[in-house]
């Protein structure tokens, strides 16, 4: 079977803005979801189908493929305890960018995050104790949250939190770029757009970040790379 041609990153980004707009005023299609679908999950290569990466929170309230209006084979999904970027994330994303070919990856963060927000009262000094595997999962959330109460010192206590969540996407970015070269390629080729947002829990709502945002987090992680990504990008 020839490869299908994926549509263009913009495209996809139309495709999600209108799936999420369908999800939120009760009109979504359920696309993709019968037993013909299924017939060509078990038969069909995901990558000449899948149109978009995005990795989410594992939070129950983030259901990804309906707040898309999507269905089987159209998105690859990583999910994790606050949509962070770490070494097994990232080595996800990379599948589903360079594999599964997806024009798009999205890191989608949401209104009250329950790992931000512990994050968030452990900066504060009134964390309580956590099992012992959670704090290494969620410290990639730490600089964002030191971040929104640095850049935003007039907003104090719990108030704080959704500016912390939305650094948090950020963080997802930045750490992504700094991790993986090879996304950074995709990118600068333009083949891929990397594209911040927050799912609103209680509306439906997918409010999208500024792109501006992420072209320049790119140049700061080009601009000073570490030595891992530094060395890859030279061996290729």
């Amino acid at each position: 079977m020839k490869k299908r041609v994926k549509p263009t990153p913009d495209s996809v980004l139309k495709m999600l803005k209108d799936g999420n707009g369908r999800f939120v005023a009760g009109e979504s299609t359920f696309p993709h979801q019968d037993a013909a679908r299924l017939a060509k999950a078990g038969s069909e290569d995901q990558g000449d189908h899948a149109y978009a990466t995005v990795i989410t929170c594992s939070d129950s309230r983030v259901p990804v493929e309906l707040v898309f209006d999507a269905g089987i084979m159209d998105l690859f999904v990583v999910r994790v305890a606050g949509n962070v970027c770490d070494t097994d994330e990232v080595g996800s994303i990379e599948y589903g960018l360079a594999h599964v070919d997806t024009p798009v990856m999205v890191v989608l963060g949401h209104t009250q995050c329950g790992a931000v927000t512990a994050v968030t009262h452990a900066v504060h000094g009134k964390g309580h104790k956590l099992e012992r595997n959670i704090p290494p999962l969620v410290d990639n959330i730490a600089p964002a949250v030191k971040r929104a109460i640095h850049n935003n010192p007039d907003v104090h206590g719990d108030a704080i939190i959704p500016y912390a969540i939305e650094e948090n996407v950020w963080q997802g970015v930045e750490d992504l770029f700094m991790k993986s070269p090879a996304t950074r390629k995709l990118v600068k080729r333009g083949k891929v757009n990397v594209v911040g947002a927050i799912y609103d829990v209680g509306t439906g709502d997918v409010k999208w970040l500024p792109t501006e945002k992420v072209d320049a987090i790119l140049t700061k992680v080009e601009a000073s790379p570490d030595k891992e990504t530094k060395a890859y990008a030279d061996a290729h």
